[in-house]
């Protein structure tokens, strides 16, 4: 079947199946809404704010040694608490939206066994988060932390472009999950390396229990993300139906997204 036939052999979203995702998603517009605001709140009282410095490299020449040596300036200072907050925010406007203005068009999709605004909202979000993660760990350098969103940005577009092309395919073609998880591996290995350098190098200053626990919580958060893909193709169990593996992305999402933020609360934020 050709992914033109399979557009117009979709059978639509059972009534049952869409109003249980309708409530669904309003539900999880409410709940990522709900700790945006609580998040934002409780950083705007701090007083003063807790921020990182963003900085940039360059070389400067030292005349005693007559050499070309790193310096840095600090470009700006960006706030936890808002830096936290805005993926919740994130995930509560996409929630909304294919709840209520976009329902149509979501559920179209869904019937296609493709959701286009889960990957452009995760591109969004979980770059946000794997921004803060880097910056837990030490990285504070601006190309870095671009390099890092650009790779975070592709790994979710092969997410999409996963699902579009194998539509209609009686098997799936995996090229564009292994190309995903390419892109999504680079930034942990980058984070790894700042970890390690820190836990390592003398004189570093030592890295906090919590630093730890959001890097391994956080890793083996975002891979049973790849998980749930791999099911939901493999048809495995309960992942034959895909509104189920959808159910599975919007679980994870709110866990792995409400595991990082209070984590990051209690270490950095909290009074």
């Amino acid at each position: 079947m050709t992914a033109i036939a399979a557009a117009h052999s979709a059978q639509p979203v059972p009534a049952e199946q869409a109003h249980s995702l309708f409530r669904w998603n309003a539900a999880l517009a409410g709940l990522h809404g709900v700790q945006f605001m609580v998040m934002l709140v409780l950083s705007l009282a701090q007083d003063p704010m807790a921020r990182w410095p963003i900085v940039s490299s360059y070389l400067t020449f030292d005349p005693a040694t007559q050499t070309l040596v790193p310096a840095q300036r600090t470009l700006l200072e960006l706030p936890i608490g808002p830096e936290v907050a805005v993926f919740f925010a994130m995930s509560a406007l996409a929630h909304f939206a294919v709840a209520f203005p976009a329902r149509g068009w979501y559920e179209r999709r869904l019937a296609r066994h493709q959701n286009p605004a889960r990957w452009i909202e995760y591109a969004f979000s979980s770059s946000v988060m794997i921004v803060v993660i880097a910056m837990l760990t030490g990285i504070r350098e601006v190309g870095t932390l671009i390099a890092i969103v650009g790779a975070n940005v592709a790994m979710n577009l092969f997410g999409w472009s996963m699902e579009a092309a194998n539509e209609g395919r009686a098997r799936p073609q995996w090229l564009h999950y292994v190309f995903g998880c390419i892109a999504g591996i680079v930034p942990w290995l980058v984070i790894t390396v700042a970890l390690l350098t820190g836990l390592t190098a003398p004189g570093a200053a030592p890295i906090p229990g919590f630093v730890i626990a959001i890097y391994v919580s956080l890793f083996l958060s975002f891979n049973v993300f790849a998980l749930n893909m791999v099911f939901q193709f493999r048809q495995i169990g309960r992942w034959r139906d895909y509104l189920y593996g959808e159910r599975a992305y919007m679980l994870l999402s709110l866990f792995a997204k409400t595991l990082l933020a209070w984590q990051v609360w209690s270490g950095t934020l909290r009074p």
